[in-house]
């Protein structure tokens, strides 16, 4: 799948989540321990936002502390809309490297790791708040052999939990691999 299109399919679906979110789930814990629902989509919504400046060229040191703290405001999901509208027009600008904290990246590589977190993240979302997941076949199947590769790596630096073992079903498999319990929910 062309890497433009399989990071705007992630992050389209991660906003049409949001915009599920009833007023009272904002609060609602998910799969990741330390934030509830309003956290996780500040958290994407600061992804989308870095998104911008980051395929524009620009670096951390340039952008600074500008999107640091709560970027939802009193619209949340109108908020999550805007910033992937804006994320998904960068996608297409066409520069040489991304300057990301670690180095200087491969825009394509870039693109890819925001469409795993989009993914992963719209799982956190949807179960959270009790939405159908948008774990669509061809976007799990494009993700999970990016992945692969960098499981290892993403796991020693301490940016996804234990693989889960015992999955049969490649959503699954793949929520596994991100240190996810498939099965998980609120209220368990």
């Amino acid at each position: 799948m062309d890497v433009i299109e399989l990071h705007n399919r992630t992050v389209t679906d991660f906003a049409e989540l949001a915009a599920e979110v009833a007023e009272n789930q904002w609060a609602e814990p998910t799969p990741c321990s330390d934030w509830d629902v309003r956290t996780l989509v500040n958290h994407v919504v600061g992804e989308e936002r870095w998104t911008v400046p980051l395929m524009e060229g620009r670096t951390i040191a340039e952008v600074g502390d500008a999107f640091d703290g709560d970027l939802l405001g009193d619209d949340p999901a109108g908020t999550a809309a805007a910033a992937a509208r804006e994320a998904t027009a960068a996608a297409a600008r066409t520069v040489d490297k991304v300057h990301l904290s670690y180095g200087d990246e491969d825009p394509d590589e870039y693109l890819r790791q925001l469409a795993a977190d989009h993914l992963i993240h719209g799982w956190d979302l949807a179960v959270a708040i009790g939405a159908q997941p948008r774990l669509k076949p061809d976007l799990v199947a494009d993700v999970a052999s990016w992945f692969a590769e960098r499981e290892d790596m993403y796991r020693k630096v301490g940016m996804i939990g234990p693989r889960l073992e015992g999955f049969t079903d490649p959503a699954d498999q793949l929520l596994a691999a991100f240190g996810r319990d498939p099965h998980w929910s609120p209220a368990g």
